[in-house]
């Protein structure tokens, strides 16, 4: 007579365990030392430990490396407020082709952009003059750091649009009126789409740790195969631009969430092995608006 195996699933091994404990202490340590380094760079620029430090003391030594950290951390603390209010800045290059247009002159434009509390690395598009007279001032993208899920083009071709052909005697006027760029619409406009761009990827981010992905988590004592069976296994972009979410379950269902350019949630559908599985939509969803709070329900699920 043959016996029928368990169908409870093993508990984790002592080894499992402590390393799950080793995990946990290790991102507590992690989160610590994050703590005490803001806490270190609030004190060096406080008024007040600045007026302590020159006062006369007996350690002249020690003074003196406390007050250049001072300086450091305030200059620091200056260009972050700088790089934070002035998001947009314009700076002048020569271009050292010699057979640059222009003379080689070429306008800069900087874009700050700030994620998940800190800055990325600066956007940089080059602009120059190729044009002769009458459309001398009129600009063009030479170069450009940005994205290429970001439209740049279709951004260019609206605020800043190439000048037309010279009309002729036998042409319409109102076919050839030269269309006036503006350079500050399209700073403001591109750095909108870059801000929605680094959110959309955020928020993406923040939903892998919702569901606990990316992470060595162990499985929990008292799991069971269904539980199991409800646990994300992956959730990624699934487009460059951020705006398609793919998710996969571990019993092998597949998911797409879409999402707007500013993170609204468009639709959600998820397949399984008997079609649409609506009520697992429903669970993530449950009138969610933004996809934030769709973050939330993972976290909550």
């Amino acid at each position: 007579m043959t016996t029928t195996p368990s169908s409870a699933s093993p508990e984790p091994s002592v080894a499992d365990r402590l390393q799950h404990e080793i995990t946990k202490l290790r991102a507590q340590v992690e989160s610590l030392k994050h703590h005490v380094k803001l806490q270190t760079a609030t004190l060096l620029t406080a008024d007040s430990t600045r007026q302590i430090l020159q006062s006369p003391t007996n350690n002249a030594a020690a003074e003196q490396k406390l007050l250049a950290r001072c300086e450091e951390q305030g200059a620091h603390k200056q260009r972050c407020l700088y790089r934070a209010c002035a998001s947009i800045t314009t700076f002048k290059v020569t271009d050292p082709d010699p057979n640059a247009v222009d003379g080689g002159h070429v306008l800069g434009l900087r874009f700050e952009i700030m994620t998940n509390a800190r800055f990325a690395r600066p956007y940089h598009v080059l602009l120059n003059r190729p044009y002769s007279a009458p459309n001398r001032r009129y600009l063009r993208i030479h170069r450009h750091t940005v994205p290429q899920c970001v439209p740049l083009s279709g951004l260019a071709a609206r605020y800043l649009p190439l000048p037309t052909a010279r009309k002729t005697d036998h042409d319409d006027d109102d076919e050839h009126v030269q269309k006036k760029q503006d350079l500050a619409r399209f700073a403001r406009a591109l750095r909108r789409e870059l801000v929605r761009y680094h959110n959309r990827a955020a928020v993406i981010g923040d939903m892998r740790k919702a569901a606990g992905l990316g992470s060595n988590k162990t499985v929990p004592d008292q799991a069971d195969e269904s539980e199991l069976g409800q646990e994300l296994v992956d959730l990624s972009a699934a487009d460059a631009e951020a705006k398609q979410i793919s998710l996969q379950w571990r019993d092998g269902r597949s998911g797409r969430l879409l999402i707007s350019d500013d993170g609204e949630v468009v639709k959600m559908v998820v397949h399984g092995d008997a079609g649409q599985d609506r009520e697992t939509v429903r669970q993530l969803l449950g009138g969610a608006v933004r996809v934030e709070e769709v973050a939330g329900r993972l976290e909550d699920h």
